[in-house]
This record gives C-alpha cells, sequence and structure tokens, in this order.
C-alpha cells in the first residue's frame, strides 16, 4: 500500500533543516543536479532566505544550468544589492555565457563592495 510519503522522492523528504543538509552533502560531493532539485524546492517554501538561494545559484552554475543561476543571483541581487558573492557570482555566470560586459559591471561592483580596490 502506497502512502503519501512514500509518493514523495527522497529530496522532498524531510524538514527543512534535514533538507538543507542534504542539499549540502549533495553539493559537497559534487552532485550538483541532486542540490538543485532538493534546494529548488526549499527556495520555493523559503524564499525569503539567502543561504538556499545562493546555493541553488552555485549548484546550478557548476551543472551548467547558467540561465537559471542567472536568474537566482539576480533576485539575490535585487533584494540586496551589497550582497557581493552573489554579484561576483553573475558576474562569473554572465561571463560564461560571452555576455562580458555585464559581466563586468558586475565584477566591478563584488570588488567594491569587497574592498578590492585597484593600487594605483
Amino acid at each position: 500500500m502506497e502512502t503519501q510519503e512514500t509518493k514523495v522522492p527522497y529530496y522532498h523528504r524531510g524538514t527543512l533543516a534535514e533538507r538543507w543538509e542534504r542539499a549540502r552533502r549533495y553539493f559537497e560531493a559534487k552532485n550538483y543536479a541532486g542540490a538543485a532539485r532538493v534546494l529548488a524546492r526549499l527556495v520555493e517554501e523559503v524564499p525569503e532566505q539567502t543561504g538556499p538561494r545562493l546555493l541553488l545559484a552555485r549548484a546550478y552554475y557548476h551543472s551548467a544550468q547558467l540561465r537559471r543561476a542567472e536568474t537566482e543571483l539576480r533576485t539575490i541581487v535585487e533584494r540586496d544589492p551589497v550582497e557581493h558573492y552573489a554579484r561576483l557570482m553573475l558576474g562569473r555566470t554572465l561571463e560564461r555565457q560571452a555576455r562580458h560586459e555585464e559581466a563586468a559591471r558586475h565584477l566591478r561592483v563584488a570588488s567594491a563592495l569587497a574592498g578590492d580596490f585597484p593600487q594605483e
């Protein structure tokens, strides 16, 4: 007999904290697609939290899902314009899409936010 719990895929089972840990383990094991599956659901459930969304963007980036990574990173930057790591990742994501001029702008902002100013 199939219960509601057995219909839910393994990676969507458990508390938010358990699924967050599962996603982190997948990511650390370089199973970026698995991490993205778990994280996409977490982001739906807690859209205001930056941590899961940023890790989701990184999972998308590492699995070459660049448009998806860009979407998540833009959401973070819109909500928190001084989130320097999201800006850095957005710049790198745009570079991988050969959008160098747009990427340069985000990379400059990320450097400035991190305090990395060119030496004169």
